[in-house]
């Protein structure tokens, strides 16, 4: 088998962890399969490297950051592929470049736009393991180095598994599979053997950090088959991300997600008149904001309110482009202390009673719903963020997961 792994932060945190992953990869390579492993920077790499840059700027150079934050998963994937040497196989490890991963010039947030596999297939032909630097490749229009947004090994991993036909590919992180919820939250979370590309997309959109979202997308695109498992147990089963119909039942919700990550923007008093939501949400666009829910109210006297959701790491650009609307709103109000909670399952689209099952769970727990969004497989609700871990142990009790 051509097998695609992927090990993240935690996985590769330590010598000693980058020791357990050479370990592990050695083992598939004894069973006769050939490998391309993914990297990610070793935990907490990511996050000092944007502290030494924020030293000089709180809004560095997006070009130069990216030059910068490509280097942890550069030193992960030549320590790895050193340790696989000393053990004895021919490895040899490739930056984002080398692997003939070429994106788009969006700094800090690049798309793939092709991979060139001669370099690759070269190197599994002459029976190297090849060990890529997560996370990075290089801009087709100038060949700078770029980045792929927070979780970008996972994007990495998926792209390369689809360019190169792989048999399978494997995103191996510090827990076990995809549950039904979190387990810290929730300790009757459930382990689920298979679940689908729409059901993993909307999880991890939704908040569910074991898989980045564009890796699901991508891994649907290209049929790609992941397995999430566990580094600390590679031994256990993880849990099978495939197509819908290769799932025999489906359940009517497969799972509770929770986003903390999130600021509810206000705009009230807004003037009630065509083009100024498509002025607002334009402008939030150019700057590389992404927008999750949304609800205006209706007009009244010429004005109405416009309520919206961003990620907490983008407050301080949507704050820099609300100001070119201060003259055709009364006043923009911004609330951290939220969460979105969220129910998905591709159940929902064949069974009734599930939105009103959702709002019950909240009632009983008299939790105020401040903002709802649906979907054929979703329901999406901001409340309150002290409530949030309350609300997801309600929503997981009253569709018993747990059975």
């Amino acid at each position: 088998m051509l097998r695609v792994l992927k090990f993240g932060g935690t996985s590769v945190g330590t010598l000693e962890r980058i020791e357990n992953v050479a370990n592990i990869v050695k083992k598939m390579r004894d069973n006769g399969d050939d490998l391309v492993v993914v990297v990610s920077a070793m935990s907490g790499e990511t996050n000092k490297l944007i502290d030494y840059a924020k030293h000089y700027s709180q809004t560095p150079n997006e070009r130069e950051l990216d030059m910068l934050l490509s280097s942890g998963e550069r030193v992960t994937s030549a320590l790895l592929s050193i340790a696989l040497n000393e053990l004895g196989y021919k490895a040899i490890s490739m930056s984002g470049r080398e692997a003939g991963i070429y994106t788009t010039s969006e700094y800090t947030y690049a798309r793939i736009e092709k991979i060139e596999t001669a370099n690759m297939e070269k190197s599994i032909k002459n029976g190297e393991i090849i060990i890529v630097a997560g996370f990075q490749g290089v801009s087709s229009d100038d060949n700078r180095v770029t980045t792929l947004g927070r979780g970008g090994s996972d994007l990495t991993a998926v792209a390369l598994a689809g360019a190169l036909n792989a048999d399978i590919c494997e995103i191996y992180t510090d827990v076990d599979g995809i549950y039904t919820t979190d387990p810290r939250i929730e300790p009757k979370a459930k382990k689920l053997e298979k679940i689908s590309y729409d059901e993993m997309l909307e999880l991890a959109s939704l908040g569910a950090k074991v898989l980045q979202n564009r890796s699901v997308e991508m891994a649907k695109k290209l049929n790609v088959n992941l397995v999430s498992r566990s580094s600390f147990t590679p031994d256990v089963e993880g849990t099978l991300i495939t197509k819908e119909e290769n799932i025999m039942e489906a359940p009517i919700v497969s799972g509770i997600a929770l986003d903390k990550n999130q600021v509810r923007v206000g705009m009230y008093g807004v003037m009630d008149k065509p083009g100024i939501a498509s002025a607002i949400f334009t402008a939030l666009a150019d700057a590389n904001i992404n927008v999750d829910m949304i609800v205006q109210t209706v007009g009244v006297d010429g004005k109405t309110a416009l309520d919206f959701t961003v990620p907490v790491g983008d407050l301080i650009k949507t704050k820099n482009a609300m100001v070119a609307f201060q003259k055709d709103v009364q006043n923009i109000d911004y609330n951290e202390a939220i969460a979105k909670v969220s129910i998905v399952g591709v159940g929902m689209k064949s069974h009734t009673g599930v939105a009103s099952k959702a709002f019950q769970a909240m009632a009983n727990e008299n939790i105020n719903i401040r903002i709802i969004s649906t979907s054929e497989i979703k329901i999406s609700m901001i409340i309150d963020e002290k409530y949030s871990e309350l609300a997801v142990r309600a929503l997981h009790e009253a569709y018993e997961l747990d059975k």
